[in-house]
C-alpha cells in the first residue's frame, strides 16, 4: 500500500513538472495580452496597420507595425539564407569528411562561438563588419539590414552545426554501407542517403537557429540603423520588433498608449514564434509519415 502511494506521488510530481511549462506559456500570454488588450480598445487595432511608427510626436502619434514587421522579416530571411548553407555544409563536413584531428579542433571552437554574448558580437559587427559593408558596397552608412543578417547568421550557425552534426552522425552505418556497396561514391552517399535520413534533425536545427534569429535583440539593435521604414533592400537601415521593444520600453511612460503598443509588438512576436513551431511540427510529421 505504501509503495502504491509513493508511485502516485511520483506521478503527481512528474505531471506537475511537465505542466509547469504550459502554465508559464499561458501566464506569459495572459500578461502580455492584458496590456495589449487595452490598446485594442483605445485607440484600436486599426492603428497597428499603419505604415509609420512614430511613438513620440508633437502632432499625432502613429503606431503602425508594418515597418517593424518588414524589417524583422527582411533581416530574418537574409540571416536564414546565410545560415542554412553554411550551417548544414559545416555539419556535413565535420561529421562525414573531416579527419578526427580536424573534428576535435572544429567542434569545440564552434561550441565556443555559440557561447559568445550577443553584445560582444554586436561590438564586433559595429567596429569591423559595418565599416566593411560600407566600403565594399560604397554606401553612405554600413548600418543596414545586411549587417544585422550577417551577425544573426553568425550567432545561429553554431546551433545549426551542432544539432545537425549530431543528427547526421546518428544515421545508421548500414545505410551508408548499403549505398557504397551499390556503387555510389562517398559524396553521392552523403547527399542522397545520409542527409535525407538526417533531415528531421536538420530541420529541427534550422528551426532552432531561426528561433534565435527572430528573438535576438542586442546585436540587431546595434548594427541595423534602427530606421522604422518599409524597405526590401538589404542595404537600407531597418528596425526590428525586438530592437523596438528593447530601445523604447525603458523610457516609455507606464500605462501610456505607447507602452501598450509595445505589448502589441510582443504579441506579434509570440504569434510568429508559435507559427514557426507549428510549421516545423507539420513538416516533420509529414516527412516521417512519408
Amino acid at each position: 500500500m505504501k509503495a502504491v502511494w509513493k508511485e502516485k506521488a511520483i506521478k503527481l510530481i512528474l505531471w506537475a513538472t511537465a505542466s509547469t511549462s504550459i502554465l508559464i506559456v499561458i501566464g506569459i500570454f495572459v500578461f502580455v495580452g492584458k496590456e495589449a488588450g487595452h490598446f485594442a480598445v483605445e485607440p484600436g487595432l486599426k492603428e497597428l496597420l499603419g505604415s509609420r511608427w512614430v511613438p513620440v510626436s508633437f502632432q499625432k502619434e502613429s503606431f503602425g507595425l508594418l515597418p517593424l514587421i518588414t524589417g524583422s522579416l527582411l533581416v530574418t530571411a537574409l540571416a536564414t539564407l546565410l545560415t542554412i548553407p553554411f550551417g548544414v555544409g559545416a555539419a556535413v563536413y565535420i561529421s562525414e569528411l573531416a579527419k578526427p584531428t580536424e573534428r576535435e579542433i572544429l567542434k569545440p571552437f564552434i561550441e565556443i562561438l555559440a557561447g559568445i554574448p550577443s553584445v560582444v558580437i554586436g561590438f564586433f559587427g559595429l567596429v569591423v563588419l559595418v565599416p566593411l559593408i560600407k566600403g565594399i558596397f560604397n554606401l553612405s552608412t554600413g548600418l543596414t539590414a545586411l549587417a544585422g543578417a550577417v551577425l544573426l547568421a553568425l550567432m545561429a550557425i553554431p546551433t545549426v552545426v551542432s544539432i545537425s552534426e549530431d543528427a547526421i552522425r546518428s544515421v545508421p552505418a548500414s545505410f551508408k554501407a548499403a549505398s557504397l556497396a551499390l556503387g555510389a561514391s562517398k559524396m553521392q552517399t552523403i547527399w542522397k542517403v545520409t542527409v535525407p535520413a538526417a533531415l528531421p534533425g536538420i530541420v529541427a536545427a534550422v528551426m532552432l537557429g531561426i528561433g534565435r534569429v527572430i528573438g535576438e535583440t542586442m546585436a540587431v539593435m546595434m548594427v541595423t540603423g534602427n530606421a522604422a521604414v518599409i524597405t526590401a533592400s538589404p542595404f537600407d537601415s531597418v528596425r526590428t520588433m525586438t530592437a523596438t521593444i528593447a530601445a523604447e520600453m525603458g523610457e516609455v511612460a507606464f500605462g501610456s498608449i505607447h507602452y501598450r503598443a509595445l505589448f502589441c509588438v510582443g504579441i506579434v512576436l509570440l504569434l510568429a514564434t508559435f507559427g514557426l513551431n507549428i510549421i516545423a511540427q507539420k513538416f516533420l510529421k509529414r516527412y516521417r509519415m512519408g
